[in-house]
């Protein structure tokens, strides 16, 4: 046991932003239901302090964080309760998208499935170079939550990751413009901070501003017609037979059997 915060909040000394660090390290930071109301809940605390212009949001040890966590609960789950759970990660992942105070991605190590999804739906996202970022879920029938990808993403790119479940490295991220810059592991966090210094030193309102303008354009374009969509057709999948099938066997199995089964076929392809 211990008495470690499952987020970490640390403010910058000199100027007003501050960093979250998911801090479940030996989980690879695994999107528990503890983590993600801790996260929820430091994100609006953000948007009244004055006295913070700019987050940065981190990981512990190994990971940004590889996604929703596969063994906190039985998904084998029909579909209307997949429905609330997907709608559920979905309101979750919006507060950060529509959050008046800019939130910057440290990506550090594994950004996988719904990780990646957290990571995307930040404003701007810097990756170690070695860090590993993808949609894995789909080699067990599943999907993402949000459909974020679409928004960030040239299409080709898009359908080749949630196609395929290949993981890709910080470069390649930066390559495809899944993320703003892909710098060296040991620089990772230097850089976040300067980029943070850099908008806690703007205008408040002009980011807020813009951010608005922006976001409304992405939702004149359908972005939240688009996350529903996704949540009915994800549904659907996990509660199918081939999905629960899936589900069954995270149940039944521990989870690197699960994952070395799941990644079998692909064994000399990838």
């Amino acid at each position: 046991m211990t008495d470690e915060p499952v987020l970490r909040i640390e403010r910058d000394p000199d100027d007003p932003f501050v960093t979250f660090v998911m801090n479940r390290p030996d989980k690879l930071n695994a999107l528990d239901l503890e983590l993600l109301d801790a996260l929820d809940t430091a994100v609006r605390d953000a948007q009244r302090d004055p006295e913070i212009r700019a987050i940065i949001l981190t990981g512990a040890g190994r990971a940004f964080t590889t996604g929703f966590d596969l063994i906190s609960d039985d998904f084998e789950m029909d579909t209307e309760a997949w429905r609330a759970d997907m709608t559920a990660n979905c309101e979750r992942l919006r507060v950060i998208w529509n959050s008046e105070v800019p939130v910057i991605a440290a990506i550090n190590g594994f950004a996988l499935a719904g990780g990646l999804e957290l990571a995307m739906c930040c404003d701007l996202a810097l990756a170690s170079e070695d860090a590993m970022l993808g949609e894995p879920e789909v080699r067990h029938a599943s999907g993402p939550p949000s459909l974020m990808m679409p928004w960030t993403t040239p299409i080709r790119h898009v359908r080749w990751l949630m196609y395929t479940g290949d993981m890709i490295d910080g470069r390649e991220a930066e390559r495809i413009h899944l993320v703003n810059r892909a710098v060296a592991a040991d620089q990772l966090m230097d850089e976040a901070k300067k980029l943070a210094r850099k908008l806690a030193r703007m205008p408040g309102p002009a980011i807020k501003f813009a951010k608005a303008s922006i976001n409304h354009q992405q939702e004149t374009a359908g972005l939240t017609s688009s996350w529903l969509y996704n949540v009915e057709v994800i549904s659907t999948l996990h509660a199918s037979e081939h999905g629960r099938k899936w589900m069954r066997k995270l149940k039944e199995k521990p989870l690197k059997e699960f994952l070395k089964e799941r990644e079998l076929p692909f064994r000399d392809l990838d």
